[in-house]
């Protein structure tokens, strides 16, 4: 049956970039990996070896999230009261928790691979590093950003449907008083 209507139009989807699409398939290549080099190692010594050391990281990992969480969780607090009191808090240098707590996580993930990078990520200098590569990243893509904010890109969401047509509307309240009283001769709802 046809309704004369078009069919809707589905926006195209967007490319991907180079490194986004080979994603999927480096996490695949990584995780045989992982699992190739367990074997390796449980063949080469034993499971319990393997097992010992898969409890391990998941126990050294889950120390090292706790510790580098209270430590962000203090730093909050101080910066909080320091507020508080009219004092403005001193910048310190070498916050890395996020980085600590990555590190940790990675720790935590079974593999061995994923424990080494997140001993690597334990080590102040390494993150002190990547620190300052974030920071003038995160700079870079501020500075190339198109005008205008997340206010305006909300405002577009919030106006446009999915299929890119604009929904003109009026809001009409049925809360507020009427502004003139009723005439005689207007129309009355039935009840």
């Amino acid at each position: 049956m046809t309704t004369g209507a078009p069919p809707p139009i589905r926006p195209a989807r967007p490319r991907r970039s180079g490194p986004l699409r080979f994603l999927p398939l480096g996490i695949a290549a990584w995780l045989v990996l992982e699992i190739w080099l367990l074997t390796v190692v449980a063949g080469a010594t034993s499971g319990f070896v393997v097992f010992l050391l898969l409890v391990g990281g998941l126990v050294l990992g889950s120390a090292v999230i706790k510790r580098a969480g209270r430590r962000a969780f203090r730093r909050l607090s101080e910066a909080v009261q320091q507020q508080q009191s009219g004092v403005t808090p001193a910048a310190e240098s070498g916050g890395g928790s996020a980085l600590t707590m990555l590190g940790g996580l990675l720790i935590i993930l079974p593999g061995l691979i994923s424990d080494v990078l997140g001993l690597v990520l334990l080590v102040p200098p390494v993150q002190k590093a990547l620190g300052k590569f974030a920071e003038r990243t995160f700079e870079r893509k501020v500075r190339e950003a198109t005008p205008g904010g997340l206010g305006d890109a909300f405002q577009q969401a919030r106006m446009h449907r999915p299929d890119g047509k604009v929904v003109q509307g009026e809001v009409i309240r049925d809360d507020e008083p009427p502004t003139r009283s009723p005439r005689p001769d207007d129309p009355q709802l039935p009840y």
